[in-house]
């Protein structure tokens, strides 16, 4: 119980950092995923969005491997797919056990509901999709997964609240008819419903300045480089690597 209620504290206090002042139904969801399948807010286990909690990926494949999992299989559901309008549909089993006769998860992914920057990534997006789905239903987890959300809806208001603060701080030059800037970050902060702040102080790190707006052009553009890559082939790991500057300086890996 003791360690219960300090994991739950350190959840609270780095999502109050994050995502600012939670509802109190808010918290009340994060204590019982933080009782429940021992979730944490630092490595990336869940994301808020438009105030309600969704599971991630990297959560999930946490999660199945707490629970001693024994194997994902994954297969492609190939007369569903369609490779040249880049549709993908996946069929994923999850097995809890050697004896277990499996879990079945679907997920499809096509130009319409992924991201934009995602273009050209569908069959993976969809993969991931299939194997969420049935690691859900395989652990009782009700909540759906940011991967399975598809990208039609715009940003919440909170979240536009704080790319424009973003944007007040953010180098905006341009050359050459290219786009500003300031525009390629709050573009790629948009598409992957990243903390704007967070986003700010990793850019600053990166770039070896005390901010972000004292940074050369040559230095933000090889960060929103070094960003658009992470995320794209990775975002439950840049999420990690963001949270850990809501840290304290001296507390970072």
């Amino acid at each position: 119980m003791k360690e219960g209620h300090v994991a739950f504290r350190l959840n609270i206090s780095l999502a109050r950092a994050v995502w600012g002042s939670l509802t109190r139904t808010a918290r009340d969801g994060l204590k019982e995923l933080t009782t429940r399948y021992a979730i944490s807010v630092a490595l990336g286990d869940v994301q808020f969005i438009d105030g309600r909690w969704y599971v991630t990926h990297a959560g999930l494949l946490r999660i199945a491997q707490r629970m001693r999992c024994c194997g994902i299989k994954s297969v492609l559901v190939e007369r569903l797919s369609d490779p040249l309008a880049g549709r993908w549909f996946f069929k994923s089993t999850v097995y809890k056990s050697a004896r277990s006769r499996g879990f079945v998860g679907f997920g499809d992914a096509d130009p319409s509901n992924v991201s934009s920057l995602l273009r050209g990534a569908e069959m993976r997006v969809a993969e991931t999709r299939a194997v969420n789905r049935a690691l859900r239903k395989a652990y009782g987890i009700g909540l759906c997964s940011v991967e399975e959300l598809g990208w039609s809806s715009g940003p919440s208001k909170s979240s536009t609240d704080q790319v424009q603060k973003f944007e007040q701080h953010t180098p905006n030059g341009s050359t050459n008819g290219q786009p500003r800037l300031r525009d390629q970050l709050c573009l790629l902060i948009r598409q992957y419903n990243l903390n704007p702040t967070l986003v700010k102080a990793y850019a600053a790190d990166f770039c070896g300045t005390q901010t972000v707006g004292e940074a050369s052009r040559d230095l933000v553009e090889s960060f929103i480089s070094h960003l658009a890559l992470s995320a794209k082939e990775n975002r439950d790991t840049l999420v990690c690597k963001l949270n850990s500057y809501s840290q304290p300086q001296e507390d970072r890996p």
